[in-house]
């Protein structure tokens, strides 16, 4: 059934930016109303949607973008647009509160509104290149996002997040390229299908690897996972929700699709899926344990809770036709993670509101005498740390029970292997324990040696609105938790045509003995890793005999530093001035080129008379002369290019100051027309607005292009590799 609305739930929020910033240059409490207002009629459309359409919707919008772009709601769809309208309205009510004192308020809601089309329509794309394009507008519109304070830290954390989403991006269309090529078509209800009837599996394997590595970026899937512990410290509490909960679960939609639907039931694939997200299950919960900041702590979290939900994939393909557990797990653990990760950074929100500090250090004790907080953030703990009766519980489960399932099936050494990748995940369930037990002593059992009063003085942390925020969205962990079959499997049975997945062939029951014994284990390896390490080693005295937390990760093991800042910045410019050593001063062509030539002038002297010949003869002269230029300069314009774009100097040569002498021309003849209209003496109002615009305007630029200029240099990588793709695949 077609139904127009649908483009209208990604393309509305788009026009309500316009509208909100429009109003905000002249009410900022009008603009935060608004926006509220907006976020809250989008949570009311998609309700809407689902009560009127039972089945399945779809629209298309022919003739645009090339492809066009096609939608879909569907029973995953109505799930995930239900949970990305309930983030976005509460993130913008406790917005209202904690953008209070920021400055770029206007800028903020604007994108926002943005990213909030964007990735609705990620999700309600029925095509892979639907995604895509709705995919690159999500990535640039929530760069503002991490930038948002423009602080030194905060513009290399965006710059990072540019980066990985820029090259992300072009290998995803990449590999889109390949897809459409070898099966013709890119739409989820073709794929299959089309994959099926295809020979070339090589080929499938190699379309579907790039674009693993594009979604896997923005899903923050290990070794891409480099923005995430990097910009959730700098951005904004509200931001850090959104882009953990729901902008991951993005790049997450676009791996399930390719293995959902053109690697369906494929073992090879799954098995990959598996490996990388055990990796990424163990390395995030180790960074998280690691870490003293409280929201890096929680970004590192986020980054093993998607490779819960990779293992969830990868099992899909190893089950097969059997992935029942497996897929319910992924699609349940996809929507616990958004919704607790959502509590859990607006708590940190609250901290950061009245403190302006992370460090675990400083913020001890605030949350003492605190109840709403604490009962906010002891709800997404409990959650995200699979204690029972607690939504986390219920998707971690079925997960462990997948691979149980599968264990089940193998003997040798390929069930050694399974069973070494149950223990990991069962450690890996232990260290989010552990992490979080440190986070809650820390804020509300322990003391500030310093400040506690202090801290137990502050009894309006928080506005009305914002509890309204917090506690409204941990309020529904204990619900999801206690009635999962009336909760979760509804969801998840809703989500299974999306998912390839069958029904279970009996209701789950999620408190039994082997169920409960999974969560115990990883609850005691949690008490035992907060008693022998978090505790001895990950804490230290200081000279008044104050415990403090201590970060023990080496800066040294920081991926982005260590190899992908060099390997982009030193060793490839520096490969590439070698090659230009070879060849940039004609030390190979120049030969080549001169021996062409008089090879031709021979040919020219010795058919010249020849009216057949000599035509030929001469034309073959006046082409390789062309091309003997082509090939002598083509390096020299290659360096001259990249010399002028990519390693251009984007720091200004005067960095103390702005030449505003024209802007402040401008202003005074603006204040003389205005003294001379008003009749008073000329106060200098306008030179001095217009001087401090100029400069608010060129300090912003030099960020934004400093920026710009490591994305820009990805982009550039990406794109020659993309050309070469493509010429590659035209032979």
């Amino acid at each position: 059934m077609k139904n127009l609305f649908l483009p209208i739930l990604a393309f509305f929020p788009m026009l309500c930016a316009v509208i909100s910033y429009i109003v905000g240059r002249r009410s900022k409490k009008a603009r935060d109303i608004l926006a509220c207002i907006f976020a809250g009629a989008e949570l009311a459309a998609v309700i809407f949607l689902i009560l009127s359409i039972k089945d399945t919707a779809v629209f298309s919008i022919q003739n645009s973008f090339g492809l066009g772009l096609n939608f879909k709601f569907d029973g995953f769809r109505k799930v995930y647009c239900t949970v990305i309208a309930f983030m976005w309205f509460m993130t913008m009510l406790f917005s209202r509160e904690y953008f209070s004192s920021y400055r770029n308020r206007n800028r903020y809601y604007f994108f926002n509104l943005m990213t909030l089309g964007a990735t609705t329509g990620v999700f309600l794309a029925a095509d892979l290149y639907t995604a895509f394009v709705f995919f690159e507008i999500m990535s640039f519109t929530s760069y503002p996002w991490v930038a948002h304070e423009e602080e030194p830290a905060a513009m290399k954390a965006a710059g990072t997040y540019l980066g990985v989403a820029v090259i992300g991006g072009l290998a995803a269309l990449m590999g889109l390229f390949l897809l459409y090529s070898k099966l013709g078509t890119l739409s989820l209800d073709e794929l299959y299908t089309a994959a099926a009837s295809c020979s070339d599996k090589g080929t499938l394997y190699t379309a579907g690897g790039i674009v693993l590595f594009g979604f896997g970026a923005k899903a923050g899937m290990f070794p891409l996972h480099i923005w995430l512990p990097k910009a959730h410290p700098v951005a904004p509490a509200p931001v850090s929700a959104l882009l953990s909960g729901i902008l991951t679960k993005a790049g997450v939609f676009g791996i399930l699709a390719i293995s959902c639907n053109v690697f369906r039931y494929d073992p090879t694939w799954g098995a990959v899926i598996l490996t990388l997200g055990v990796i990424t299950m163990v390395l995030g919960a180790v960074l998280a344990l690691l870490s003293i900041d409280l929201k890096r702590t929680l970004a590192c979290s986020s980054m093993s809770q998607i490779g819960f939900i990779l293992v969830g994939i990868g099992m899909m393909g190893l089950l097969g036709e059997k992935n029942a557990l497996a897929a319910r797990g992924a699609l349940m653990h996809m929507v616990n993670h958004s919704l607790i990760k959502l509590t859990l950074f607006m708590s940190a929100g609250v901290v950061y509101m009245n403190l302006h500090k992370l460090n675990l250090n400083d913020i001890r004790g605030f949350g003492r005498k605190k109840p709403l907080l604490n009962i906010a953030f002891l709800l997404g703990a409990l959650g995200i740390g699979g204690i029972p009766l607690f939504n986390g519980y219920v998707s971690k489960t079925l997960l462990h029970e997948s691979i149980v399932e599968y264990s089940h099936m193998l003997s040798g050494s390929s069930a050694a292997l399974i069973t070494t990748t149950e223990w990991l995940f069962l450690i890996s369930g232990g260290i989010t324990v552990a992490y979080m037990t440190k986070l809650y002593i820390a804020l509300f059992i322990e003391k500030h040696p310093n400040k506690q009063a202090e801290f137990d003085a502050k009894r309006k942390y928080m506005s009305g609105l914002s509890s309204f925020a917090l506690v409204g969205s941990a309020a529904v962990f204990p619900v999801l938790g206690m009635i999962p079959n009336a909760t979760l499997d509804s969801f998840a049975d809703a989500s299974a045509g999306f998912f390839s997945a069958a029904l279970p062939e009996h209701a789950i029951n999620y408190l039994s003995f082997s169920n409960l014994k999974g969560s115990a284990i990883s609850i005691a390896i949690g008490a035992v890793l907060y008693l022998c390490i978090v505790l001895p080693l990950l804490m230290r005295r200081d000279a008044l005999d104050i415990k403090l937390y201590v970060n023990r990760l080496p800066e040294r093991l920081d991926l982005e530093n260590a190899i992908y800042r060099p390997l982009i910045l030193k060793i490839l410019p520096a490969a590439f001035r070698w090659v230009m050593s070879v060849f940039g001063e004609n030390r190979i062509f120049t030969p080549v080129c001169r021996y062409t030539l008089k090879g031709a002038t021979v040919c020219a002297a010795a058919f010249g008379e020849n009216k057949l010949l000599s035509p030929l003869s001469k034309a073959a002269m006046s082409i390789s002369a062309v091309l003997s230029r082509a090939a002598c300069d083509l390096t020299d314009g290659i360096v001259l290019l990249l010399r002028k774009t990519v390693f251009k100097d984007v720091r200004p040569r005067k960095p103390e100051g702005v030449d505003a002498r024209l802007s402040h021309k401008a202003g005074e003849a603006l204040d003389s027309m205005s003294a001379l209209i008003s009749h008073h003496d000329r106060d200098d109002k306008y030179a001095k607005r217009a001087v401090r615009i100029e400069e608010t305007v060129s300090k912003t630029t030099r960020r934004i292009t400093g920026n710009l200029s490591f994305a820009l240099l990805m982009a550039c990588i990406g794109i020659c590799i993309v050309f070469l793709f493509v010429l590659l695949l035209k032979k």
